[in-house]
């Protein structure tokens, strides 16, 4: 019951000012307050009572003025972080989550096209639908910064390796992989809808690495370019189920030399489901089924493990976060698996 309203509650209080106004100045009323926000003086009352409770603000008893209690200690670039989930929990889950069991029958995200007309998955509506865009934008770029400088380095590419980066988007990861595991003869390409081409290939140029990267198009569900070393596949296993992930494994099996490796980023659920210090059940499930895709999900390290033995592949190294690198908020939990190629 209480979760939606503390949620709520508490976002509000950010989009209204109020906090904002309490770190700009400290004791104030309730009525100075609502003068500052545009707000009744006593539904600004209201809204504290919560934040009061939780100790994110104090009241003088005495006077009834309300300054910042542990909210001023979060760091800027802490708050800025929690925030831009936060933007996204409202926009992107609470409203698209209403259609959750219609998500789950259909297979897609039905909340995207009851909202906003569209159909598609939450990565295309960003392309296209500017609630979408200003929810998803801001946290992909937060998540892609604090992820991809420790997934490059986890793994090691061979000198002069031929790399494939599967779903390269707008050929970051290629950059990356040229900027980070730079060798003689490294080439790198990037694969994915041909649509991208463009944007892709201008990014290579305005990073000078042009000649050492090149794109091409296709489907990864139908097959992928062969001759590589190297097989990376970031973000987005999870969000395909069990039989979609096989083929793409078996497409980056068939892409890779004898010997080739291949490397997994993917967020995994723990060995123990029931392990009552991780969320990751408790969001992805919903997150994933209601508001992204429509299907696929996390698994279990074991079960990765087991699909790529499936597929022709040897396991040879699993990396994952150091817990003190990881933010107190984060629900997230990543791994990088490393498996050679067999046969």
């Amino acid at each position: 019951m209480v979760g939606p309203t503390r949620f709520m509650t508490l976002h509000a209080c950010f989009e209204l000012g109020i906090v904002e106004a309490l770190r700009k100045e400290a004791g104030l009323t309730a009525a100075e307050l609502g003068a500052a926000v545009g707000a009744k003086p006593d539904a600004v009352e209201q809204l504290l009572h919560l934040l009061v409770k939780e100790g994110f603000v104090a009241q003088d008893e005495a006077t009834g003025r309300y300054s910042l209690d542990a909210l001023a200690d979060v760091a800027e670039t802490d708050l800025e972080r929690v925030l831009t989930f936060m933007g996204m929990i409202k926009t992107g889950m609470l409203r698209q989550l209403y259609y959750l069991a219609d998500s789950v029958s259909t297979g897609s995200v039905v909340g995207l096209k009851e909202l906003y007309g569209f159909e598609g998955t939450m990565f295309e509506a960003a392309a296209e639908v500017a609630d979408v865009r200003a929810a998803w934008g801001p946290l992909a770029k937060n998540e892609t910064a604090a992820v991809y400088p420790w997934f490059f380095r986890s793994f090691d590419v061979p000198a002069g390796a031929r790399v494939l980066d599967v779903q390269g988007g707008n050929g970051l990861g290629a950059i990356m992989t040229c900027q980070l595991k730079g060798s003689p003869g490294l080439r790198v390409t990037a694969f994915d809808r041909p649509a991208l081409e463009a944007e892709c290939l201008r990014n290579f140029e305005a990073q000078g690495v042009a000649e050492q990267c090149s794109f091409v198009g296709g489907d990864v569900m139908e097959s992928l370019p062969g001759g590589f070393d190297v097989v990376l596949l970031k973000h987005f296993v999870d969000m395909h189920d069990k039989d979609e992930v096989l083929t793409i494994l078996k497409n980056a099996h068939r892409a890779l030399e004898p010997g080739g490796q291949i490397v997994v980023l993917a967020p995994v659920y723990p060995e123990d489901i029931r392990d009552t210090d991780d969320y990751q059940a408790d969001f992805f499930p919903a997150y994933i089924l209601g508001c992204v895709v429509g299907r696929g999900g996390l698994q279990k390290l074991s079960t990765y493990r087991s699909w790529l033995e499936e597929c022709g592949f040897e396991v040879t190294k699993v990396s994952a976060k150091d817990p003190a690198d990881i933010p107190a908020d984060a629900i997230i939990n990543r791994v990088v698996i490393s498996a050679t190629k067999r046969g």
